[in-house]
This record gives structure tokens, sequence and C-alpha cells, in this order.
């Protein structure tokens, strides 16, 4: 019985310990230095992965698990490279079947929250959820949320999306290049604006804001509604990425079609300023057409380079409230697959519109934008355009991950 026992232990010991060690190959197929490219291996074949840990010779690299379908098994694995001019980099990454996942300093940020009638201060409500649904008649869904919906960040950026019909995703300018919304929360108080931190940037009303997704009747695009629920939800918190969700459950996007369930996922990395937009639908829906792009800034100037980058350069004021705000200059661009575009709309007072459509049940594109406010960015339309031009290079050829070997 004894040895019987020693048995049994050392299975669990051996269990316990159990780990797959991964050589992870990574190239630049640039001549320019890139810095903070994600790597991002699927754990699907990998078994139970409970930690993991990512090396390059000797240095411990951050490394991120995420439950992607929050059935509370890690998904996928996340860390970021930095790269010279055709630089290739191996990496080893152990998976374990145990453990908890290492911590890394937080360089992306993600909050959702309820209002909390008691807390005076604007940049201190502490109600938070990680997930709101509502029903489609909800009277007022965009005041349920401190700030109007869920908010995510980069160092360069900061960005919330309206919980209601039109889904905006409105921004955030910094002066400084880090963290900010959780000590701000989209309200920065006076002494938090004499210490250098940004604000709202973008009045963007019934516009696209940056990218929103909607659709479209033939004419104009149309909001998100009816729907018979809408959520949104924080699906990773960081530390080197952040993915949100928006859920529109039973979207009548067209009066004599089918409802669809459709799901956007917005994915933000540590280091960046664009953001990752992927929009997944229940259903086929290749005979549907949708739109999106950017506001028209007032008194912007456009780029196109009539294969789905399009961008503006502007100054308006970001509220209504033309006292208590300043003018504020921004960029925006938006980054379409060619794939996905039926066609380019000329500007109106509103907005730089594309009409989209995908085969399947799935499209992605990418948003970015900047402030004039910023001590690290772009501060002319020549400037700012002319980086949108060698973001697309970069954008079209990605980091190569030549092998992920046992």
């Amino acid at each position: 019985m004894k040895y019987l026992l020693i048995f049994f232990t050392l299975c669990f010991a051996f269990h316990a310990n159990a780990q797959q060690i991964l050589k992870v190959n990574v190239k630049n197929p640039l001549k320019t230095e890139r810095a903070d490219q994600p790597v991002v291996i699927s754990l699907e074949k990998y078994g139970e992965v409970r930690s993991a840990l990512v090396k390059c010779g000797e240095e411990e690299i951050p490394c991120q698990l995420d439950d992607i379908d929050l059935d509370e098994q890690y998904d996928e694995l996340c860390f970021l490279v930095d790269l010279k001019g055709k630089e290739q980099k191996t990496y080893t990454v152990t998976l374990y079947s145990d453990g908890e996942p290492r911590t890394y300093p937080a360089r992306v940020y993600a909050e959702m929250l309820m209002r909390n009638d008691k807390v005076k201060e604007k940049n201190k409500h502490n109600n938070f959820v990680s997930s709101l649904t509502v029903r489609g008649d909800c009277a007022n869904s965009y005041n349920l949320l401190h700030h109007h919906g869920v908010d995510f960040e980069s160092e360069l950026n900061g960005i919330r999306i309206y919980f209601d019909k039109r889904q905006t995703l409105d921004l955030y300018g910094k002066f400084q290049k880090r963290l900010e919304l959780q000590a701000t929360q989209f309200y920065t108080q006076e002494d938090q604006k004499k210490a250098g931190y940004g604000d709202d940037v973008l009045w963007v009303g019934n516009t696209f804001g940056l990218g929103a997704f909607r659709g479209w009747d033939g004419k104009e695009p149309t909001m998100i509604d009816p729907v018979k629920n809408r959520t949104q939800r924080v699906i990773s918190y960081g530390p080197l990425r952040t993915i949100v969700e928006v859920i529109d459950q039973g979207w009548k996007a067209e009066a004599n079609k089918p409802a669809i369930n459709m799901t956007i996922r917005y994915t933000q990395y540590a280091g960046h300023r664009d953001t990752d937009v992927d929009v997944y639908f229940n259903r086929q829906v290749s005979d549907y057409r949708f739109s999106t792009g950017i506001i028209n800034v007032k008194g912007s100037e456009e780029f196109s380079d009539k294969k789905g980058l399009r961008a503006c350069w502007g100054t308006d004021y970001p509220s209504t409230d033309t006292v208590k705000w300043s003018r504020e200059t921004v960029g925006l661009a938006i980054l379409i697959p060619q794939k996905h575009i039926v066609s380019e709309k000329i500007a109106n007072k509103d907005n730089y519109a594309f009409v989209v459509k995908t085969d399947d049940n799935h499209l992605s594109y990418k948003i970015v934008y900047c402030s004039d406010n910023e001590t690290f960015g772009f501060h002319s339309e020549k400037e700012w355009f002319g980086w949108i031009k060698e973001w697309r290079k970069e954008v079209e050829k990605p980091i190569i991950l030549s092998s992920v070997q046992p």
C-alpha cells in the first residue's frame, strides 16, 4: 500500500507540473524597426493551459493569457516583440497545466462602471461591472453606464463606446504617453488638467466618430436599431492587450431580411495608437450591406488613397458648450480591406463613409487617431497623412511567424 501511495503521488506531481515547450520564430519583413508587434498563439491544440512563460534567450518577455469565449479556459497566448529591420528572433514559450498567469505591469486599461449617485466626483465612481445587457426597448441605456459606455486605452490613445443605438467611438486626447482613464474616468477634473492630463477631444453626435459600424439603407447609414438585446462587455483587461465587445442580438438590419446577431470586438494592444475592429455575425450575411467611416470634423482636410485608407485632419469644439471647452485638433483614419468595400461615398457634412460587405460572417478593419495636444505625436495634416501611409505598409506587412514548434 505504501508503494501504491508513492506511485499515485508521483503521478500527481508529474501531472501538476506538466509543461510543453514551444520554439517560436518571428521575423520582421520590413527594413524599418518595429516595436510592440503582437504575437498571438492559439492554445486549442495544447490542452489545459493555466500559466505560461515566454523568454528570448535569458530575458523574460511579458505575456498574457486570454479566455476569449469566457468558458474559464485560456484560448490564446499573446506577447509583444521588438524587432530591428529584417531582424529575426526565436522565443521559447513554456506552457504549464497548473499555476496562475504571471503578473506584469499594465500597459493597457479597460473599464465599465455603473453610475453611483452617492459619488459626487465624476472621476471617482466605483460601481465596476464587466458586462451589461439591456433590452432593445430600454428607455435610456446611454445614461446607465458612467462615461456612457465601456472605455479602454493604450499609452497613446483612449476610447469610449456609447451604449446606445449609435455605438459611436468617442476619443480622449493625451499630452503625455501614459495610462490615464483609471484616474480621469473620461471626466478630467481641473486639478488633473493642471497636472497635464488629457480630456475628451471630439464631438461625435450621430456621426461615425472614429469607425463606428452601422447599417446601410441604400442611401445613408442606419443606427443599430431595432435590436432584441444590447450588450457591452470586457473580455480582457490586459496587461498587454484589452479586448471589449459590443453585442447586438436580434438586429433588424434590413427590413425585408431576417434579424441577425452581431458581435463587434475591439482589440487594443499596448504601444499602439491603432485599434483592431472585428465584426462577427451568427449567419452568412453576403446579401446585407453595412457602413462605417469617420466623422467629417468641421473644416477638415481629407485624404483617401481610394483603396480603403481614408483620413482627415480638422479642428472643432468637443462639446456644444463652447464656453467651457476649447477647440481641439485631431487626425482620424480608417483602413478597410478592399475585399470588404462596396463603395466609397463622397463626404457630406457628417461623415467620410464607406459602404461595406462580407462574403461570409466576418469582416475586419482598423481605426487610428491622434490629438494635436500630444507631445509625442503629430501636429499638421502633412505629418498625419504621411504617417498613415507608412502605417498602412506596416499593417499589410505584419511580422512573420515562421514556426511554432514543440
